[in-house]
């Protein structure tokens, strides 16, 4: 089975919306055979990949960061959307953080990029804003010689 992870930001600007939903299409509807998917089904890319994924017919894998991990979302919709996800995963990860740190995503994202055989990165190529977030885990990622797609509109950027 291949195995493909994302990481990805929370913010991602309206002109650059349907580009990366496109693109992630096109990544996971490509592959021929079983499918499983990784995300960590936090507000932005991981629940637009999760959704592509489960459209394509992909097996989810939740990676949660932390125990009080739903407490992080700012909004009722997108907690209602990891909810909605999360109850069609095939698998739940849970790392052992009590608390949503930079730590515990940090744990998450490279849980991710440990299993996995590609990691798309919904990425606009900065530095990440706190450990954990997507520059790390990129370069997490390729540090350990793992294939990374990234995706992401030139010129366009984020909040």
């Amino acid at each position: 089975m291949k195995r493909i992870g994302v990481t990805g930001h929370r913010s991602i600007p309206a002109e650059v919306l349907g580009h990366v939903q496109d693109r992630l299409r096109a990544v996971l509807a490509g592959h021929r055979g079983p499918l499983e998917a990784l995300s960590s089904l936090a507000e932005g890319a991981d629940q637009i990949f999760a959704a592509i994924a489960l459209e394509c017919g992909a097996d989810l894998t939740v990676v949660i960061p932390s125990e009080d991990y739903e407490d992080a979302f700012e909004d009722a919709e997108s907690l209602a959307g990891y909810h909605r996800l999360k109850q069609r995963a095939d698998r739940e990860v849970r790392m052992d953080f009590a608390h949503s740190t930079d730590e515990a995503y940090y744990a998450a994202g490279t849980y991710i990029a440990d299993c996995c055989d590609r990691l798309v990165a919904v990425w606009d190529g900065l530095p990440a804003r706190g450990r954990g977030g997507t520059g790390d885990i990129v370069a997490y990622a390729r540090g350990l010689g793992k294939p990374v797609t990234v995706i992401w509109r030139a010129g366009a950027v984020r909040d």
